[in-house]
């Protein structure tokens, strides 16, 4: 085995053991608050847009962010490619993935 075959094997291993929900960071300018406030207003959490995209997608979160009312995930799916969902932050309703 070369040493890009032993890399590629260590970083496939890397992500099948590291869980596929991680403790996000807010969004530039909005914090605790800002979420909590949505919510109030009738808006869905990350954890419920992470939900919806991983229904549509299947696979490991990369990122999440939320810009004028559209959850904005980004998945590595079980095959290997990247996909983005967009969910919108007010009803929960997919947008468009890809």
């Amino acid at each position: 085995m070369n040493i890009l075959t032993i890399f590629f094997i260590s970083l496939l291993i890397a992500l099948l053991v590291t869980p596929s929900v991680h403790a996000l960071p807010a969004e530039e300018g909005q914090n605790v608050h800002s979420f909590q406030a949505a919510n109030q207003r009738g808006g869905i959490s990350q954890r419920k847009a992470i939900a919806i995209a991983q229904n549509y997608i299947q696979g490991r979160v990369l990122d999440i962010r939320q810009h004028n009312g559209i959850y904005r995930v980004k998945i590595l799916s079980e095959k290997g490619s990247v996909h983005i969902v967009q969910v919108n932050a007010n009803d929960g309703e997919i947008i468009t993935g890809h």
